[in-house]
């Protein structure tokens, strides 16, 4: 894939739906020949978002906004959405 010049990759991001960072990893994508190479890039992106996430609760716990006792309380509820059978 060849990177889109700003007028096209405007209208693609338009009819599409996409944002501009989305665009660029879309085109990240295209440069993925094999099984392997996908399996790599999604550690890397799994592996980015667990860091961010990490990052997020070190700075609710430095802020005084989590304890141990919140992460128990946590632990203990049930957080699944319930789901209504039809009769």
């Amino acid at each position: 894939m060849h990177p889109l010049d700003n007028k096209n990759r405007y209208k693609m991001e338009q009819a599409i739906g996409l944002n501009a960072a989305q665009m660029d990893f879309l085109q990240l994508l295209a440069h993925i020949k094999t099984t392997e190479e996908l399996e790599e890039l999604s550690q890397v992106v799994s592996d980015y978002y667990a860091r961010k996430a990490e990052e997020g609760m070190n700075q609710l716990w430095e802020a005084g906004q989590w304890s141990k006792e919140k992460d128990e309380e946590v632990m203990r509820t049930h957080l699944r959405t319930p789901y209504k059978y039809a009769k």
